[in-house]
């Protein structure tokens, strides 16, 4: 492993713009109306490419974790995957416990969302309620 001082660039620059970069790449292709089998891979990968790059900033907060969290939940919803809308949602749900009602509060959305996809319409309305 080579020192800082030799690396050709600042990491901790390239960890922030490629979190933000990979984030707001997520929302162009959810805005996407006919989005191809590659563009949802292509989601997929770079919601947790952001999540990746997010964990490694020395600023990242659990309110950071907690959108990357949300906003995986919601890629793996938009494609029909409850599983995974389910595991995102809640990780973004125990992050969230500490932090201000807008943050568990979409984490309750994503958990809602989840379970209706998943067919568990009563456990969907318990996260809504």
């Amino acid at each position: 492993m080579s020192d800082s001082a030799s690396e050709p660039f600042d990491i901790a620059k390239a960890h922030r713009w490629f979190s933000a970069d990979c984030f707001n790449r997520v929302w162009s292709l959810l805005d996407k109306p006919d989005r191809t089998p590659d563009d949802c891979e292509r989601m997929i990968s770079l919601a947790h490419a952001s999540l990746a790059h997010w964990r490694e900033r020395a600023d990242c907060t659990a309110q950071n974790l907690s959108i990357g969290y949300w906003q995986a939940s919601r890629v793996y919803a938009v494609l029909r995957q409850a599983e995974n809308a389910r595991h995102y949602a809640r990780l973004c749900l125990d992050v969230s416990g500490a932090e201000p009602p807008f943050f568990p509060g979409y984490a309750h959305e994503a958990l809602a969302r989840a379970e209706q996809l998943a067919g568990n319409s009563a456990a969907a309305q318990r996260h809504l309620a």
